[in-house]
């Protein structure tokens, strides 16, 4: 795994953006895995930022998405198809029936959405830490062999992700999410972290057992993994 250290949220979504536009340049058909959360925003603002400078074009990109919130469709603004198009998406020139997300609304979502990545490999998925070591929902315990599934979400997550809600109450108890094998398939593994509460996840991260206890820590074994991390988040691993 490589690792690289920044001095705060902006360099590290520099350092990510870079890769990502490099590959979409390199690659205009690329397939792109996004994540969710307020740890890629500044990844997105900086993909948009480009596209106008610049040109990069996504016309030809796919996307695929990590996870949604079961029982919320994209009438909801707080389903995740609503965060990605207001981040991202509505500032690029991708077309939106070439960006898939799982429906939150669906009841064969699973295995329909398995389908779907098998013929997508994503050639750089981008990807986020919770607190207690997951990756996408994947909680503590998720089987390192899981494919996309239906997952109830500890209270930590829940609290994690509160921030993004009114209250507590109104974030949704389950989701659907890519399962490790999944992200495990990705060609290239980016893994974006940023402050001092994830620091003890990093640490798990790179520098701990691999055990399905810390689902991020499958990720060693990855071999085109790197993670960007400001130096916060990293001040259990220098």
């Amino acid at each position: 795994m490589k690792v690289i250290i920044c001095k705060d949220y902006e360099e590290m979504s520099d350092k990510a953006a870079e890769i990502v536009i490099s590959e979409v340049r390199k690659n205009p058909s690329a397939v792109l895995g996004l994540a969710t959360g307020t740890t890629p925003l500044g990844l997105y603002s900086k993909m948009i930022e480009d596209h106008k400078k610049n040109g990069t074009s996504y016309k030809d990109v796919r996307a695929v998405n990590l996870d949604e919130y079961a029982g919320l469709d994209c009438s909801s603004d707080q389903s995740y198809v609503y965060f990605m198009r207001k981040n991202l998406f509505n500032g690029l020139d991708i077309k939106l029936e070439n960006t898939y997300i799982e429906n939150g609304k669906a009841e064969d979502e699973c295995a329909r959405y398995n389908a779907l990545l098998d013929k997508l490999r994503q050639d750089v998925q981008i990807l986020g830490i919770g607190s207690n070591g997951h990756i996408a929902f994947n909680e503590p315990g998720t089987s390192f062999d899981s494919v996309t599934h239906t997952v109830a979400l500890t209270e930590s997550t829940i609290k994690d992700n509160s921030r993004l809600f009114k209250s507590i109450d109104e974030v949704p108890k389950r989701a659907f999410t890519m399962g490790l094998k999944n992200i495990m398939n990705a060609k290239k593994n980016v893994i974006l972290v940023s402050g001092k509460n994830k620091a003890k996840a990093v640490y798990g991260l790179v520098k701990g057992e691999i055990t399905e206890q810390v689902p991020a820590s499958i990720l060693q074994k990855h071999n085109d993994c790197v993670l960007i991390c400001d130096e916060a988040a990293a001040e259990l691993i220098k």
